[in-house]
């Protein structure tokens, strides 16, 4: 008898955990595949988890989440975007607050438009929810332009997912390519997701965010990347009032609320400094970009986040990684993120020394 439902099939596992076992035979890979910091949570941050175990702040909290963190979110955006955020809610992380946010909306056949290369979770959440993905192919710039949502655009669309800085390229977007974004969704009546997990590694010019730009605007974010605070499961969400109700309701019967002492450690990761850390990004993303550059490789410069996503110099993503995992090198294909298989992303969010040995794999196989 088959327990399994339906809607499982329109789902396929991680692309990721499959290069993952590909690999696991290899002896000290040379790993730039993961998405997540080199460095470890800040002290200060620690301490304060520690101190709130140890107090007995252990227990269930609102499902919403606790005020101060619901407070600090919304401080943080007035400070660094120059908007307060309104109906905060505390969730598992960014993916958690992502998949309340589709589940609340999306019904079977909606249509949700977002960048082709795009992170991979967007696609399979539509996909479970019987909706419908409305890609838009970004080669080779990788900009999520107005222009570009407005060719797939049709009556049943209704929402646009914005990831800037970007997962896998990190491209990200001007002011003026934001503000077009927000007049297209006003036009066509599109609520709009805004994924800004990655605002902090911002490397060139301003950073940005689809906050404040559109009335009808869900802004998602966490600890996961600058905080480095990935296996804590602690984001934040705020949206309209209606939809963040919804949110809530939905929360109460799949994650309950994010880990109690981990929201009250995030209220101290929102306000550290992080000048430091981004500044030796800046220089991982130069090490990176100029590496491959001299070798050839056709890339774009990322503006943001800690990937980089070039071409692979035989035009197949999937077969250059496989000739780089048996050189001890991990990195993970193009097709992963996208429809097409032509590129390979890499993670920078590695020591400089793992960055050069990649780069001496990759220019020894290319």
């Amino acid at each position: 008898m088959n327990f399994i439902a339906d809607r499982m099939s329109r789902i396929d596992s991680s692309g990721i955990r499959k290069i993952f076992a590909l690999a696991a035979d290899l002896k000290n890979p040379i790993n730039l595949s993961i998405g997540q910091p080199d460095y470890d949570v800040d002290d200060a941050v620690k301490d304060v988890a520690i101190a709130e175990i140890r107090a007995g702040f252990n227990k269930y909290t609102q499902t919403g989440g606790i005020d101060e963190l619901r407070t600090e979110a919304s401080v943080y955006y007035e400070r660094r975007f120059g908007v307060g955020l309104e109906n905060v809610m505390v969730t598992s992380g960014v993916s958690g607050g992502l998949f309340l946010a589709l589940l609340a909306t999306v019904n079977p056949g909606d249509e949700v438009i977002f960048a082709d290369p795009y992170f991979v979770m967007y696609k399979h959440l539509v996909n479970l929810l019987g909706g419908v993905c409305a890609m838009v192919d970004t080669y080779p710039h990788f900009k999520l332009t107005a222009e570009g949502v407005e060719r797939v655009i049709t009556p049943r669309s209704k929402i646009l997912i914005v990831n800037s800085p970007s997962n896998p390229t990190g491209v990200t977007l001007s002011g003026i390519e934001m503000a077009g974004l927000a007049e297209l969704a006003k036009k066509h009546r599109l609520l709009v997701i805004s994924d800004d997990i990655y605002d902090q590694f911002h490397y060139d010019g301003p950073a940005g965010s689809m906050a404040g730009l559109c009335e009808h605007t869900v802004v998602l974010n966490g600890f996961s990347k600058t905080a480095a605070m990935t296996g804590w499961r602690v984001g934040f969400a705020a949206g309209p009032k209606d939809l963040m109700d919804k949110m809530n309701t939905l929360q109460q019967y799949t994650f309950v609320c994010a880990p109690s002492f981990a929201q009250k450690a995030a209220v101290t990761a929102l306000r550290l400094d992080t000048t430091e850390k981004l500044n030796a990004y800046r220089r991982k993303r130069d090490l990176a970009y100029h590496g491959l550059c001299a070798l050839g490789f056709e890339v774009q410069k990322p503006g943001g986040a800690f990937y980089i996503f070039p071409k692979a110099p035989n035009g197949n993503g999937n077969d250059f990684v496989t000739k780089a995992i048996e050189n001890n090198l991990l990195i993970i294909p193009g097709s992963v993120f996208s429809e097409k298989n032509s590129h390979f992303r890499i993670s920078f969010a590695a020591t400089d020394d793992t960055i050069q040995r990649g780069l001496d794999v990759l220019g020894a196989i290319r």
